[in-house]
């Protein structure tokens, strides 16, 4: 099969599809690899690499387009791309449609086969394709926030001036993480780490039993309700929001009337915001612009999180979705046929929405 490259054009996003490692297993197995010109760049990966291990390149995104069976990316498409896309076509990447239902009607307008990343399940109904960005993003977000939490970061941003582990005779700070999967246990693990007080919130008793077993007095684990919600955010110096439902838009959790009570300079990062975000006053901001500032709080809603870290991002999802593109290159469509878990990444499909938006 003919498999294309294109260079990610989402304002920062350095991530890039494949690597050239993963260029070469595809290559040698017989299939033809096309690669936009300097597209994995961002990700410190050269043409020259990718020419090494078999992948001829090309020299603008529209010719990726016109010679591929099967489009591989790392975001949604725009509109500068949607243009190029064939009928039958194939296209496999990170769509979050419950998050941009007009993505959705445009892409139906193609005739192309949109295969999401986020919405495939295996056989335990998991999401392995979503978890190690998740991961990624819930390591970060500790990080992140604590430089926000920094008096220094901006003049237009200033926070509230404190370092998460505090000092010998000053407390540290706390943060609260709501939700606790994939990105709220990677989180946890780095806020622990970091020597903040920690609270997370869930409602799932076993997940909380297991973060008891592994941190003891660390972390306080609580049972999520409204109430239990608002008492913790309203006394958090970090709130980190890590709500995921498959395919839908995140649950409103931490409403504006709690956030107008958290302290001065006090940090909000909504892990969930590209799928609608489970903070309600936080909105979808940039690496170039990260935070805004609502009620004396920060808010911080970059979307893709882990293309700060290229590197390490673009070799971590590669290893996830290379089983997966490795059978659409050998049978195509058929290849969801043949498995149910996979088949249910297939949101739009020959001009039809086939998922709830």
């Amino acid at each position: 099969m003919r498999i294309g490259i294109p260079k990610e054009i989402l304002a920062n996003e350095n991530r890039v599809a494949l690597t050239p490692a993963w260029t070469r297993s595809l290559t040698e197995l017989g299939h033809e690899v096309y690669i936009e010109t300097n597209a994995g760049l961002g990700s410190s990966f050269h043409d020259e690499d990718y020419v090494t291990a078999g992948a001829s390149i090309l020299g603008t995104a529209q010719e990726v387009f016109a010679v591929a069976d099967l489009i591989v990316k790392v975001k949604q498409p725009l509109d500068e791309e949607i243009k190029y896309i064939r009928p039958n076509q194939m296209v496999f990447t990170y769509l979050h449609l419950a998050g941009n239902p007009g993505l959705g009607k445009k892409l139906e307008a193609t005739g192309g086969h949109f295969i999401a990343y986020e919405t495939i399940e295996d056989n335990q109904y998991r999401l392995p394709l979503l978890r190690p960005m998740s991961e990624i993003a819930g390591r970060l977000a500790p990080q992140i926030g604590a430089r926000f939490l920094e008096r220094s970061c901006s003049l237009k941003n200033p926070g509230r001036g404190m370092l998460l582990g505090g000092a010998s005779g000053v407390p540290q700070g706390t943060v609260t993480i709501i939700g606790a999967g994939i990105v709220g246990g990677a989180a946890l693990k780095i806020a622990v780490g970091l020597g903040a007080y920690v609270n997370i919130i869930d409602t799932n008793f076993n997940a909380l039993g297991l973060i008891d077993q592994v941190y003891g007095s660390r972390v306080t684990t609580i049972y999520s309700t409204t109430q239990a919600i608002e008492n913790a955010v309203i006394n958090s110096d970090l709130v980190i929001g890590a709500v995921l439902i498959t395919g839908k838009k995140a649950p409103r959790l931490v409403t504006a009337d709690m956030v107008k009570r958290m302290r001065y300079g006090s940090v909000i990062i909504d892990v969930a915001v590209d799928q609608g975000g489970c903070v309600e006053t936080c909105e979808v901001t940039s690496h170039d612009q990260p935070i805004i500032i609502k009620h004396d709080v920060l808010h911080y809603g970059v979307p893709n999180m882990p293309s700060i870290v290229p590197n390490t991002s673009t070799q971590a999802l590669c290893n996830s979705t290379m089983p997966y593109i490795m059978k659409l290159a050998a049978g195509g469509l058929q290849a969801l046929d043949d498995d149910p878990g996979f088949k249910k990444g297939l949101n739009v499909s020959a001009g039809k929405i086939l998922i709830e938006i």
